[in-house]
């Protein structure tokens, strides 16, 4: 009997230890044992890049398994709220953009919950550390080819992509099927006004609203559509028709600013529009949380610890699929990559989720009508 009691008390001690404490207030080092017991830790991911996380973090944490599911946000989404309809519970950990929906539809009704590593929290800014963690900010800007525009971007206004002579030559992914690029959208309605002024100092008169537009964001978006812009399945579409090598007269379009990384490897010449006025695009967050009831809690918050970099300057091997031209670190203490326009001198507008969220369906209903 005594045996088998003090059998039971060790089985309990390694059993049950993230109950009996805090295990948002654990380190890393704490966290290990635990997560080794669990085994295993599915993240849902926006980005690919999330293959080379998986390496990284299973060669810095042998015996945990990271399986990592590529799907863009708006398919996360609506995975999420399917499993929790059905009473499952398959990922750990949620690695998401187009903050407007998540922090309504997930957030809000409990799907995800909050987490900050605390060796992280006092490198952070408030904004990024709630309502939810954000690993670094990401873009969907104005993406030009620089092989065949050596002297710069092709384009110095946004609504030079109204004109003739870009009719049918403007690229980006369906902001009907990508939530990203539909808060792009609808951001060029909540800065209408930036939107009228930069009509003026392109065609030099007030912008003039076509029947039922209500302003000029909105009268951008329907002139976009007018001048046929051409909406295609993927985000490497647009990359490949926009930066591939040898065009004489390739198009433009919004992108990822990040996947210039891969111009090398892609044979691209993607490079951003910087100098447009009144802005290239936008910029977000991308935003860590776990999963509720998430089955694996140690190795979740692990992986989260991960993803938010080291302690070298650069934010070592969890941050370096992020430390590219394009991607800025939400931590104060990594600075952007040095091959990369400086956050300060970026001309893409920060998005307020909570104003995008409240005028996002009615810029849906819109796009509707105009395709």
């Amino acid at each position: 009997m005594k045996q088998f009691l003090a059998a039971t008390a060790v089985i309990g001690l390694f059993a049950t230890p993230a109950v009996a404490q805090d295990i948002d207030a654990m380190s890393a080092e704490e966290l290990l044992p635990l997560a080794q017991e669990e085994g295993t830790v599915t993240v849902y991911s926006f980005t690919s890049r999330i293959a080379k996380v998986e390496a990284a973090f299973e060669a810095r944490y042998p015996g945990i398994d990271l399986i990592g599911y590529d799907a863009n946000s708006t398919e996360q989404i609506a995975r999420l709220r399917a499993e929790s309809a059905a009473g499952l519970a398959s990922a750990d950990v949620v690695y998401i953009s187009d903050a407007p929906v998540v922090l309504t539809e997930l957030f809000e009704t409990g799907l995800i919950e909050p987490y900050v590593p605390p060796r992280v929290a006092d490198r952070l800014p408030a904004e990024f550390k709630a309502p939810l963690l954000a690993q670094r900010l990401s873009t969907k800007v104005l993406m030009y080819n620089e092989e065949a525009n050596p002297d710069g971007a092709p384009v110095d206004n946004l609504w030079d992509l109204t004109r003739e002579e870009w009719k049918g030559r403007v690229l980006m992914v369906d902001p009907l099927q990508r939530g990203d690029y539909l808060d792009l959208m609808t951001e060029f309605v909540l800065r209408s006004d930036e939107m009228a002024q930069a009509y003026q100092a392109e065609f030099g008169e007030p912008i003039t609203l076509d029947s039922g537009i209500e302003n000029a964001g909105m009268q951008f978006i329907s002139d976009l559509f007018a001048n046929d812009l051409v909406l295609l399945p993927s985000t490497d579409a647009v990359n490949a028709a926009i930066g591939t090598l040898g065009q004489e007269s390739p198009p433009i379009g919004f992108t990822s600013y990040s996947d210039r990384r891969d111009n090398e490897d892609e044979g691209w010449a993607l490079q951003v529009a910087n100098e447009v006025q009144p802005s290239n695009g936008i910029i977000f967050p991308a935003l860590l949380a776990l999963a509720a009831d998430a089955q694996h809690p140690a190795a979740a918050r692990l992986v989260i610890d991960f993803l938010m970099g080291d302690d070298t300057e650069t934010g070592g091997a969890g941050f370096a699929p992020f430390y590219v031209p394009g991607d800025y670190a939400t931590r104060t203490d990594i600075a952007s990559h040095p091959d990369a326009v400086s956050l300060d001198a970026f001309t893409a507008w920060r998005i307020d989720p909570a104003a995008t969220a409240e005028v996002r369906q009615k810029i849906a209903d819109l796009m509707i009508i105009l395709q």
